[in-house]
């Protein structure tokens, strides 16, 4: 049981950014991983160039990894952004060009997760406007994933950091999963249950997985304080994640953390091959 009993894919948004972004596939297979994951990658354009799209979409081939997530464009992130589907105006137009944009793409490699980021709250702007605006987003946003058969994550962030965010609780995300359920009567809105976001508000996580497994369509880790690798930190990862298996989730584990001042090669120690 523990880190040997779960499936780990990494995200290579976070790790292996010292290589460029179309040799990162190779990398992650290299390190004996099957799966990846990745932030929306072009953090200034919700609708690349064909050229673009053809050429990570051959990286990820040629590797031979599945793509087993993907983000909607999110705006500048990492930096200062935390989403762009709640944000009006330019930002939420950009949202929606991408929604198709990303969906095909997903499809095109098998990815059944796309993320959808909720984005900060802006000053002078009502939050129920930027509410209803979200709603209205993460619906179309459902509709484009339910054609390719995936599904849609809404992830809690943490407030420490994400000050401006207002989905910064796992109670508060499964609100806004059940809203978009509702809006659409698809189903296909689930959890994006990241331990490292949760943990840093402050929330009894065993008592989280108890409560929202059942509507969690994904899983992230990494450990905390710090956001390294699982055992730089105090979070006893390898028993939330027992308990999250036994409670029925059997999907991938994101590995979402900073290798720190190493190679990302070097971090993945303390994982058990056969999680791979």
């Amino acid at each position: 049981m523990g880190f040997a009993d779960q499936r780990f894919n990494v995200n290579l948004s976070i790790l292996f950014t010292e290589l460029p972004l179309l040799e990162r596939p190779a990398a992650a297979a290299a390190a004996g991983f099957t799966a990846v994951e990745l932030w929306w990658p072009w953090v200034d354009s919700p609708t690349p160039e064909q050229s673009e799209l053809n050429a990570l979409k051959k990286a990820i081939e040629d590797a031979g990894v599945q793509l087993t997530g993907l983000n909607f464009y999110a705006g500048q992130l990492p930096g200062p952004d935390r989403g762009a589907l709640s944000i009006p105006g330019e930002e939420s137009e950009k949202f929606r060009a991408n929604i198709d944009v990303a969906a095909d793409f997903a499809a095109s490699l098998g990815c059944k997760a796309l993320n959808a980021l909720y984005g900060n709250r802006v000053e002078g702007v009502d939050p129920a406007e930027q509410d209803a605006l979200a709603l209205e987003n993460l619906a179309l946003a459902a509709r484009a994933a339910d054609r390719v058969g995936a599904i849609i994550l809404i992830e809690a962030l943490n407030q420490p950091e994400s000050p401006k965010c207002p989905i910064v609780s796992a109670p508060k995300a499964i609100e806004i999963v059940d809203k978009v359920n509702a809006a659409t009567g698809l189903g296909n809105a689930k959890f994006l249950m990241d331990l490292y976001h949760l943990s840093m508000n402050g929330e009894d996580l065993p008592s989280v997985i108890e409560q929202y497994a059942a509507k969690t369509g994904h899983v992230q880790i990494a450990d905390n304080p710090g956001r390294g690798a699982p055992g730089t930190g105090s979070l006893p990862l390898e028993e939330l994640l027992e308990q999250l298996k036994k409670a029925g989730y059997d999907g991938w584990v994101g590995l979402e953390y900073k290798a720190g001042d190493r190679p990302s090669a070097e971090s993945f120690e303390w994982l058990p091959r056969e999680a791979l």
